[in-house]
């Protein structure tokens, strides 16, 4: 499995969770770092979408940007996709980064068990605090 990471992602995040998770033969990238994605960070997110759903390889992405669930367009491309989609809520911004990526870390094994037990496309919220639970979220 892949895990992408968007523009209003810190590529510090991709990073870490690329350092714990390839242990376990997943990758994760930031936008910038995506192999042939044409644009890089400059793709948005219709781009993005379209390139993740191309690849042969298993994507699921993260995404700090609420807004792309509320577009009709990227809804769309993300539903036809097929992706399994986590968002960091707002309270994110305000978090210091390192405790944003220990969260997504401690919260990885819930996030792989989605993709594993619930089919795509699904859209989660990646909660702030350890005894929470990702949130399914309706779009």
């Amino acid at each position: 499995m892949n895990v992408f990471f968007d523009n209003c992602t810190s590529p510090v995040l991709a990073s870490t969770l690329d350092g714990f998770i390839r242990h376990f033969g997943h990758r994760a990238y930031h936008i910038m770092d995506v192999p042939g994605l044409k644009d890089g960070r400059h793709a948005d997110d219709l781009e993005w979408i379209a390139h993740l759903r191309a690849d042969n390889t298993f994507w699921i992405f993260i995404t700090g940007d609420g807004r792309l669930l509320k577009n009709k367009a990227e809804r769309q491309a993300l539903r036809s996709a097929g992706l399994h989609g986590f968002v960091l809520p707002p309270a994110y911004q305000k978090t210091l980064l390192h405790q944003v990526a220990a969260q997504i870390v401690l919260k990885w094994p819930d996030i792989e068990a989605v993709t594993v037990h619930i089919a795509a496309p699904s859209m989660h919220e990646i909660p702030i605090g350890k005894g929470k639970k990702l949130k399914a979220l309706q779009w």
